[in-house]
């Protein structure tokens, strides 16, 4: 792979389409193009790219929505191009109301991903399971929905609607306001923050359409396994900040060892190799290119 994802003979869209209607598909989340390069190498069959990820990597702010579209959508394109499979990315309330929302999509279809979700909130958002959430009124939601559907190119591009209500409104507010996502137009459903196996369980049951759950950790959520959501019928699970919260931790330790030691030799064993890396960039095959264009294009008097 040269520069950008190897060329497919489907939309990474449809390939996510095809995914989700076979099996429940775990999405770890990947905030930078590595990441990513790492869960594909490892054998995940699709990406999730979390806005908070982003937001806190890039620029270190919190999920409070600082960044703009045009940066989120830059970034999740060098992330969905790092691959090949796909990617789908948060894009929180759309950036604004119906137009926005309509830019939104087409950039970040543009971009290469294969779909993304909207959430149900007022802007300033807040991460899903922190308390003091506003929610937009669920007429300004759907409008949203039929927005977003109504702008994609690729009609198998995934609008994903985020439904926040358990946690600011009832479990059954939740599931109403799902049930008209779905009857606007969205592809599937987020349902965040539920709080036992028992709604998310009672969610799948009244809420007819495809489902993604969210396992973050240090959540309202209880952690369940990929197999118990399959159960349940989930079709997509993901991991926003897993990687990300132990990458952090172990850089802490890592920063602790050198501050007390001053060397770093007795973490060797615990870094990826400069040829690991260096394997998992392709750096082979970048230097091999030079190579062969400097070849069929020889300097002269060379």
């Amino acid at each position: 792979m040269l520069l950008k994802g190897e060329p497919q003979a489907e939309s990474k869209a449809s390939a996510l389409r095809k995914l989700i209607a076979e099996k429940t598909v775990a999405m770890p989340g990947a905030f930078n193009a590595p990441v990513a390069m790492m869960a594909e190498r490892t054998g995940f069959e699709a990406v999730y790219i979390s806005g908070a990820g982003l937001v806190n990597g890039t620029a270190g702010y919190p999920d409070v929505g600082l960044l703009g579209m045009d940066e989120m959508a830059r970034a999740a394109g060098y992330i969905a191009n790092a691959v090949n499979i796909p990617c789908i990315c948060d894009a929180d309330t759309g950036f604004g109301e119906t137009w926005q929302v309509m830019r939104t999509v087409r950039a970040y279809e543009r971009e290469g991903l294969a779909g993304l979700h909207l959430e149900d909130q007022v802007m300033p958002k807040r991460c899903g399971h922190l308390d003091g959430k506003s929610l937009i009124t669920t007429e300004e939601m759907e409008r949203k929905i039929a927005a977003a559907c109504e702008a994609r190119q690729d009609p198998d591009f995934m609008i994903i609607a985020r439904c926040d209500a358990r946690a600011v409104e009832s479990f059954e507010q939740s599931v109403e306001r799902g049930q008209r996502y779905l009857a606007a137009g969205a592809d599937a459903i987020f349902a965040e923050a539920m709080q036992s196996p028992d709604e998310f369980a009672r969610y799948a049951e009244q809420v007819k359409g495809p489902l993604l759950a969210n396992m973050t950790e240090f959540g309202k959520s209880p952690h369940l396994t990929v197999d118990e959501f399959a159960g349940l019928g989930y079709s997509m699970v993901i991991f926003p900040m897993s990687a990300f919260r132990v990458m952090m931790k172990t850089v802490e330790g890592l920063f602790r060892e050198l501050k007390e030691k001053g060397t770093l030799e007795g973490a060797l064993s615990r870094m990826q190799t400069r040829q690991e890396l260096y394997e998992l960039l392709d750096y082979e095959a970048y230097t091999q290119l030079d190579a062969d264009l400097a070849a069929r294009f020889p300097e002269k008097g060379t």
